[in-house]
Parts: C-alpha cells; structure tokens; sequence
C-alpha cells in the first residue's frame, strides 16, 4: 500500500517556457545585453518552477529562495530586438532542495534563426511562507531513466563541498587605494551601494537572487570596462553562492576587484555585503560571492587582447594564481568536452 501511494505522489519532470524582447535599456553601449539581464532571466524562470513544484502537494505554502548558481557559460552575445527564450526543468530534488537546469536561446525575428546563448544550473531551498527559517520539504520527482537520480545526488553533494569552502574566504574585504597605478588592482577595483526597496524583494521580503545577480555582473562590468577601456561583455559566471539573505531595508555594498588576466580574458571576483539597518539586530555581513569572467572585443565584436594586470602584493600574486587555476581548469574541461564531441 505503501509503495503504491508513494507512485502516485512522485510527480513527473516539470518544465516551464518563458519569452521576451531584448530592449535598449537591457544592453551596453555597443548593444549588447547584459549578462546580468540574462542571469536574472533565468534566475526568475529557476525560482517560478520550483516555487511551483515545492508547493505541487497539499501542505505549509512556500517559496523557493535560491542558494547557488553552478557556472555559467555565456556562449553568444544577445543583441537588442532579439527574443530571448528561457527553458528550465527541474533535474534533481532532495529532500530540502531542488535542482533547476536553465537553457536560453537568441532569437533573431528578422532573419528567423535561433541560437544557444547560455546554460546554467542552480539550486533552490524552498522556505515556509509563515516562517523564514523553516525549510520545506520537497516533492520528488520521477527519473526518465536509470542513473539519473544517483548523477543528480553527486552534483548535489559537491556543490555543497564547493559552497564550504567558499565560505573560507568571507573575511575578505575591498579597502580602497590611493592615486592607483593602471592595471593595477586599485585601478579597476569598484563598488556600488544599493538600499533594497520592496521592489527587489519576494513575498518573504527578502531580495530575489536574480535582482543580486544582476548588480553584481554591473559592478564586474565597470571593473573589467575601467580595466580595459573597451567594449567588454561577460563571457562566463563561476558559482555564485548566496550565503545568508538580504531583508528589505538592507544597504548592500556590491564590490569587485580584478584577480587573474590571461591573453584573451579576465576574472573579476566579487562580494555582497549587507548592512542590517531595520529590525532589532544591527550587523554587517557577506550575503553573496562569485567569479565573474569578462572579454574584451572590438567595434566588429572580435575578441581583443587584454592588459596584463600589474601585481602590487603578495595577496594579489596568491589570487592570481588561484584564478589562473581555475582558468587552467575550465580550459582543460572545456578542451576535454570538444574532444568528446568529436569522437561521438
């Protein structure tokens, strides 16, 4: 009897669509649209879908909050006019969280063609709609086939190793430099202070993921533009690990600083930070870290080369290093995919 009702309640992969047009005022100089537009794209697509699925069952309402945002490619440049389309599907759940897989698509309605911009995948939590510290049990899900479940419960149990570890470098913070020298660090490093109204806030009145992401991928921008001094876009997102929540109210310091340059590219690292100032407790904190990546690239969108970042301190020569290995390794990953390919 059991098994028999626990079939009836494992409810089939969800899978929702979403559209929309690309306008001047989601694009760069150069018509470009922002990565940070992209992400919170499909940051509202990953929360609408699992929102919906956490509450699919009769019990205590929830919304999903998101938790991690895994690397994102960006493959193509969006331009204004084309039509973006977001797909996410539901891929993985356990028993407090949900794993959501986000392709986008660029449509040119002109000329008729379509093609992948980005793919992305991120973890939610859903919280209990009467209390904000309680997390909600999730429904499971029905696998299309063997091996999909155990796959989904390794990616689940690494990312949780990879969010403990970036927690190591949250004592960290941007102080600023007097008279920098270009290139440096001190030179392109920027922040932004943003006092979160309820605009930026889901019905727990805590700040959507997307709204964060969107920020953060600005403040990375004018580093890399400061940095480079040309038209720039993002061309990938490492993880993004959203530590604690920002309540409504909150002032947020948004701030990026240059850590690794390679010929062609450069990786941008990034902190949020929330100061608590409504409510009983006063506390600054690290609500959100990640990596960002941005290209240089000419009038006609060619790639440029990009200036060496000057290195002033041992601090810096240690960040370099360790954004050069990740850029090692993404590269190796990505060579190793492409060899796949062509041997299929």
């Amino acid at each position: 009897m059991l098994a028999v009702l626990r079939s009836v309640l494992i409810l089939t992969k969800p899978i929702i669509k979403q559209k929309r047009i690309m306008r001047p005022d989601d694009a760069n100089i150069a018509g470009n649209v922002h990565g940070g537009t992209i992400l919170k794209m499909i940051e509202e697509a990953g929360a609408i879908i699992s929102t919906r699925h956490c509450n699919s069952q009769s019990g205590e309402k929830c919304v999903a909050a998101l938790a991690r945002v895994e690397r994102t490619d960006f493959l193509s440049p969006m331009s204004i006019g084309e039509v973006g389309h977001v797909s996410a599907e539901i891929t993985y759940t356990s028993k407090h969280s949900v794993e959501v897989q986000v392709n986008v698509m660029a449509e040119n309605i002109l000329a008729g063609a379509k093609r992948l911009t980005n793919r992305a995948t991120l973890w939610y939590v859903p919280l209990s709609l009467l209390n904000v510290d309680k997390v909600i049990e999730v429904p499971p899900i029905e696998y299309e086939r063997p091996g999909l479940e155990e796959a989904g419960r390794k990616r689940y149990e690494d990312q949780k190793l990879e969010r403990l570890e970036t927690k190591r470098r949250n004592g960290e913070f941007i102080l600023p430099v007097i008279n920098p020298e270009q290139y440096t660090v001190g030179y392109s490093q920027s922040s932004l202070i943003h006092l979160v109204g309820p605009s930026d806030c889901t019905l727990h009145g805590f700040v959507h993921g997307g709204v964060t992401m969107k920020l953060m991928d600005e403040v990375a921008g004018i580093v890399a533009a400061r940095h480079c001094k040309t038209n720039i876009v993002t061309a990938s997102v490492d993880a993004i690990n959203f530590h604690r929540k920002i309540q409504k109210g909150c002032i947020i310091t948004i701030s990026g600083r240059m850590t690794f340059t390679s010929n062609k590219s450069m990786e941008i690292e990034v902190f949020v930070d929330a100061d608590t100032l409504v409510g009983e407790s006063q506390e600054k904190y690290r609500a959100v870290s990640a990596f960002f990546t941005y290209v240089s690239l000419s009038k006609e969108a060619k790639p440029l080369p990009v200036p060496q970042i000057l290195i002033e301190s041992e601090e810096e020569k240690k960040r370099f290093e360790e954004g050069k290995a990740r850029y090692l390794q993404t590269k190796a990953k990505r060579q190793a995919h492409m060899q796949s390919l062509t041997q299929q």
